[in-house]
């Protein structure tokens, strides 16, 4: 009996990690990467503010902050090329 708890809390417990990991964006060597600051720019260039922007476990550049209109955004790079890989906004109230 003990033993079905600890399968069904270790289940529960993967399955939660599982949910809230971000994505994967490259296997890439980070010598083919575009550099921080140059993503950085492209960002700032694009009308991003950040909050906060760092290299995720999935191998993703990854930003938070807000866009041009003043949505709330978390987004996902592939930091070979820049592009988008997944992104999540929350639109600013009215």
């Amino acid at each position: 009996m003990k033993t079905s708890h600890l399968i069904v809390a270790v289940t529960t417990l993967l399955a939660g990690t599982a949910a809230i990991a971000g994505p994967t964006c490259t296997d890439a060597p980070e010598t083919s990467w575009m550099p921080q600051t140059t993503m950085l720019r492209k960002l700032v260039d694009a009308g991003y503010t950040l909050e906060k922007f760092k290299v995720t476990k999935g191998n993703c550049y990854e930003l938070y902050g807000t866009d041009k209109d003043g949505n709330k955004v978390e987004i996902y790079h592939n930091p070979v090329d820049g592009s988008i890989v997944e992104s999540k906004v929350k639109a600013k109230r009215a």
